[in-house]
């Protein structure tokens, strides 16, 4: 088991930076076809699932690596919680997908990582996986764009792309979308790539309650189920932190790589409280409409917990053009 360390980087090649911005521009007009069919919406992650009400409690007495932003201080900060389904489509729940949990912390004050000035909030995003599916931010969006375009051009993409090899690949793809999920109250959910910590590098997870009963129909409206528990009682989150050791076990640049508790334990930083609410009554909608309408970009955060690596560097260039297309 490795020490916290700072000595991470990051490595851009050449051209990132232009190749992102060419299929950014192709995946909002995708984006832009399919808002114009049923409405304006996300990229991905367009199916909003629940939009809530949520608290953060910052643990006392962290240890030193851990202590900076966010979790430089015990206190007690208000968030938004928005649940989703990730694909470019509002399809059934029964159908499988990648889901998220996006979570906007409030209430504070920073230089913010965009270097534009400070941010009120500090957006972290977290999905039910622990690795990222692609080596890169171009190969997942070339992927995409493929995938909005109907499975024909998807494999034809994945025939060009890895020849014979796309059966593998393609196994591999499914296998991602098609794990088994159990629900908002029982999955654990991971940011996957990381972020920094001050000078130190870590990823987030958010480990759920403990003691939920299991809905086996929760698969049919997964809204449903977190309403129905939110109005027996809170539902309590731990929010946890792991951090780089060094780039054989805590790669930055290699998404699909987990970074195993053996080399990089969890460490509890916060608990996130979502309290017994309903999501129906006037402030619950009104808190369902804020979060459908705002936007969660883990770009919106505080200097001390910048976005890192090759998949953060595209969610830059893509979140920022998908959120200007929802304006359009």
């Amino acid at each position: 088991m490795g020490e916290p360390s700072r000595d991470w980087k990051e490595v851009e090649p050449a051209h990132e930076a232009e190749r992102v911005a060419a299929l950014v521009a192709q995946l909002v007009e995708i984006q832009r076809g399919i808002s114009a069919k049923v409405g304006k919406g996300r990229a991905l992650h367009r199916k909003q699932l629940l939009g809530l009400a949520a608290s953060l409690d910052v643990l006392p007495n962290l240890p030193a690596h851990a202590a900076y932003g966010v979790f430089a201080q015990p206190r007690s900060l208000e968030c938004l919680v928005r649940m989703s389904n990730g694909s470019l489509h509002r399809q059934s729940d029964k159908t499988p997908d990648i889901r998220g949990l996006a979570l906007k912390i409030l209430g504070v004050d920073g230089p913010g990582a965009l270097g534009q000035g400070n941010t009120d909030a500090q957006d972290f995003l977290f999905i039910n996986q622990k690795a990222f599916s692609t080596p890169t931010g171009i190969d997942f969006l070339e992927f995409v764009v493929a995938a909005g375009r109907g499975n024909g051009a998807l494999l034809g993409f994945m025939a060009k792309k890895h020849g014979l090899g796309m059966f593998r690949e393609l196994k591999r793809a499914a296998g991602v979308f098609t794990r088994p999920f159990a629900g908002f109250a029982h999955e654990e959910f991971n940011t996957v790539n990381p972020l920094a910590c001050g000078p130190y590098a870590m990823k987030l997870r958010l480990v759920p309650p403990s003691g939920q009963a299991l809905n086996p129909d929760a698969r049919f409206n997964w809204a449903q189920d977190i309403t129905a528990r939110l109005a027996q009682g809170p539902l309590v989150y731990s929010l946890e932190a792991q951090f780089f050791v060094d780039e054989t076990v805590t790669p930055i640049e290699e998404p699909r790589t987990e970074w195993l508790p053996e080399h990089a334990p969890w460490t509890p930083v916060a608990r996130l409280t979502l309290p017994k609410q309903d999501p129906a009554s006037d402030a619950g909608k009104a808190t369902q409409q804020r979060c459908e309408a705002g936007s969660f970009d883990p770009w919106r955060a505080l200097v001390e917990h910048r976005p890192l690596g090759n998949i953060m560097r595209a969610r830059k260039q893509a979140y920022f053009a998908s959120q200007q297309a929802r304006k359009d």
